[in-house]
């Protein structure tokens, strides 16, 4: 039954051979990996509005400024990351720039950053869309947890069935939001060249403003820098991508920069024109949407659209986290099981721990992330400051042809990102405080991960000084409930093994059947050592995993090996059972825990 809900949820399991069918070509993965950058400008121009109003609505036309000021850091980092996608065509973008040319500790401190940043990303971005929803619908305010965790399950299995699947199932609300908003870019721009927006609705540009200082202008830039997250994506998964990996990348990450920034631009400008203010319970685009078209179909599939692109912008996260986790899982600083591909060739534990991560994010929140937009964009913009800044130590070290305007690129792009992250954290301490947190412990977690692995191959490795400690013998504990040809089958596999040393075991409930069974067992199988067990409270499990510790203590002293064989019957129907009527697979699950037992089963087949 698990076998099959599994299959219908997932997919039927595809083979090795056929990873190549999924890659993405440049239109899915522009859908794909770009749904986070592109979504961030449903909030990212009103995180500038947020900053402004706090001086008056009179100060709204700065942010057509620093609209700009976004853009030119939005070209630098557009530029450096194509450098990176040539220079590290194997992926793990700001991680392995790091750590190749800084170091591992930076290396780590971008990759930890990531790793969280991604989690964040399915949580914001599906609560961010969730918003938009019961904007539209005010009455559904009160199931926000409850539709933002259903949401991130279905992205969860989304994904699970494969990239291929995933991006083509979300590439058509991408590319419907990117319609959606130049339509209502181009109509809004149209009233206002024909005069159907009142210009007295804003403040004229140079307008001096009382109160407007540059430590405000440099809070609203960092706060607009916002909508930049996701931008790191591409350069984090150029594996999914179809050859020649690294061109097709590097193209999408050029389209997505283009669109992005006259998305942004004009939502800004919109903004700014029509003097939108930011309402609690009503988004910056929204508002837009309904001075433009009013409350029309327009209106609604742009809210619609938004609401879709906001939560698919979770799917980065998702492309991007299992891809980062396998880089930092091969250089053995998180476990190993984040290189294992699922059944449909997907990293699915990856995918399932992120989805889970993100889930108890959006309940501990209630739903209300928007606190965590400032710690998910500092959260980028470190890992933006390290990658270019070891471009930069990169290109001095090599010196290739034309390195100097390169190094001027990541130099612009370096020196941005870092003002960026210390004004989040001149400003916005109070949110951001955690990253100084959570990172050192991040770090320290990766590198006791790195010991471990290290301390593990040091003793496994066969060219080590140290002998194997040699096993000199076999002692076989068979759980018996009964004198039936299922014991006997599994005893008479246990003598092939060790005929001197088998224990059976049988765990009684009454005194009377004890004795009477001990009784049959000297008579049926004198030359096998009984244990009888009695259970005051008719468990199995407690009495006979008591028992399997004391003789494993015993055995670990002498060098022996402790194996348990569990006897089975399986029925023509495929029914597996435990004698005694307890469950094998739950016996199995507890004694398991223990490091120096062996356990396995022995099986009985019924002909009838």
């Amino acid at each position: 039954m698990v076998s099959s809900v599994k299959r219908f949820l997932i997919g039927r399991p595809l083979k090795s051979t056929e990873l190549g069918e999924q890659k993405l070509n440049k239109t899915k993965a522009l859908a794909i990996l770009s749904s986070d950058a592109l979504s961030s400008v449903a909030y990212g121009p009103e995180q500038i509005l947020l900053v402004l109003i706090t001086v008056s609505a009179a100060a709204f036309w700065y942010s057509v400024p620093i609209a700009f000021g976004v853009l030119i850091l939005l070209t630098a980092l557009i530029l450096s990351y194509r450098q990176i996608i040539y220079a590290y065509p194997q992926g793990g973008g700001a991680y392995v720039v790091s750590k190749t040319n800084l170091g591992t500790n930076p290396g780590l401190i971008a990759g930890g950053s990531l790793l969280v940043d991604y989690i964040l990303t399915v949580a914001v971005s599906v609560s961010a869309g969730t918003d938009a929803i019961t904007s539209a619908f005010p009455a559904l305010h009160e199931y926000n947890v409850m539709i933002a965790v259903v949401f991130v399950v279905l992205l969860t299995l989304l994904n699970l069935r494969g990239v291929t699947e995933s991006a083509s199932v979300l590439a058509y609300p991408v590319y419907l939001f990117v319609l959606a908003l130049f339509i209502l870019i181009g109509v809004g721009l149209f009233r206002i060249a024909t005069g159907e927006v009142p210009p007295d609705l804003h403040t004229s540009a140079g307008t001096p403003v009382a109160g407007i200082s540059l430590f405000i202008l440099l809070r609203a830039f960092a706060s607009g820098s916002s909508a930049l997250t996701g931008v790191e994506a591409i350069s984090n998964a150029i594996p999914n991508f179809k050859s020649p990996a690294p061109v097709n990348a590097a193209r999408t990450l050029t389209a997505m920069g283009l669109l992005l920034a006259l998305l942004f631009w004009g939502i800004v400008y919109l903004a700014y024109y029509y003097g939108v203010s930011p309402l609690a319970e009503v988004t910056v685009v929204s508002q837009i949407a309904e001075e433009t078209f009013g409350r029309t179909f327009m209106y609604f599939f742009i809210q619609g659209t938004t609401a879709l692109i906001l939560i698919l912008a979770a799917n980065t996260g998702y492309s991007a986290f299992p891809l980062l986790a396998v880089n930092l899982a091969q250089d053995k600083f998180i476990p190993r099981m984040f290189t294992l591909r699922g059944d449909r060739l997907g990293y699915s534990n990856g995918i399932m721990i992120l989805g889970a991560a993100s889930i108890l994010l959006i309940i501990l929140f209630g739903g209300h992330t928007e606190n965590l937009i400032p710690l998910y964009a500092v959260g980028v913009f470190i890992p933006f400051t390290l990658s270019q800044t070891g471009m930069m130590v990169k290109w001095l070290r090599e010196k290739p042809k034309g390195w100097a305007a390169k190094f001027v690129i990541n130099t612009t792009g370096a020196l941005i990102s870092f003002v960026v992250t210390i004004v989040f954290f001149l400003t916005k301490f109070a949110q951001v405080w955690p990253v100084l947190v959570f990172l050192p412990i991040i770090i320290y977690l990766f590198h006791r991960i790195k010991m471990h692995y290290e301390a593990v191959g040091d003793q496994l490795r066969i060219t080590t000084c140290e002998p194997a400690v040699p096993i000199e013998g076999n002692i076989i504990i068979v759980p018996v409930s009964g004198i039936t040809h299922v014991v006997e089958n599994s005893l008479n596999y246990a003598k092939s093994l060790s005929p001197e040393r088998i224990i059976a075991v049988y765990v009684a409930f009454e005194r009377e059947e004890e004795k009477k069974f001990e009784e049959k067992w000297n008579t049926w199988q004198p030359d096998v050592r009984l244990v009888t067990l009695h259970s005051h409270y008719r468990s199995i499990i407690q009495p006979l995993t008591k028992f399997v510790d004391t003789v494993e203590h015993k055995a670990r002293e002498s060098n022996y090996q402790v194996t348990v064989l569990i006897p089975q019957f399986i029925t023509k129907k495929g029914w597996h059972n435990f004698l005694h009527n307890q469950s094998s697979l739950l016996i199995r699950a507890f004694l398991l825990y223990r490091r120096n037992v062996v356990v396995t089963t022995v099986p009985y087949h019924l002909k009838k």
